[in-house]
């Protein structure tokens, strides 16, 4: 896999954008790490870029395809995309809502492309997100509504 600030050159290039230092920064707040929500991105980014630019510079990367929405319930967690590292899925816990990644299974994508070939469907990509409880969470007492 190519170097990835080489690769968001490349994305950025290809749509007549340049890498700005405040894309940089969001960039590298996304690099290497588990999907984070924005006050997440935004703390990392703090007294480099202002938030508005944050936002700005998410809305522009997800546009481009650098960055994904992870959808958990109402709410969503950014990553950067395939395209700057290995796919794979997620398991979020719905109470604590750490996200963990799960690799990529050979047997689950290609039943993926079959179940999207029988119906005629050209999958373009796809996001599988396992909703439920962490360990810590499972084993701990459950409290009387």
């Amino acid at each position: 896999m190519p170097d990835p600030v080489d690769q968001l050159k490349i994305v950025l290039k290809q749509h007549s954008q340049s890498l700005t230092a405040a894309r940089q920064t969001v960039f590298s707040a996304l690099q290497n790490k588990e999907p984070q929500t924005m006050h997440e991105v935004v703390f990392a980014c703090q007294g480099q870029v202002n938030r508005a630019s944050i936002y700005r510079v998410i809305s522009l990367f997800e546009r481009l395809g650098i960055v994904q929405r992870l959808q958990i319930g109402w709410k969503y967690k950014l990553e950067l995309s395939g395209a700057f590292h290995h796919h794979h899925h997620h398991m979020t816990c719905t109470q604590c809502s750490v996200t963990v990644q799960i690799p990529e299974d050979t047997h689950l994508e290609q039943h993926l492309r079959d179940a999207a070939a029988s119906q005629s469907f050209v999958m373009q990509g796809h996001q599988l997100e396992i909703q439920g409880l962490c360990a810590r969470c499972a084993a701990a007492p459950s409290m009387p509504l």
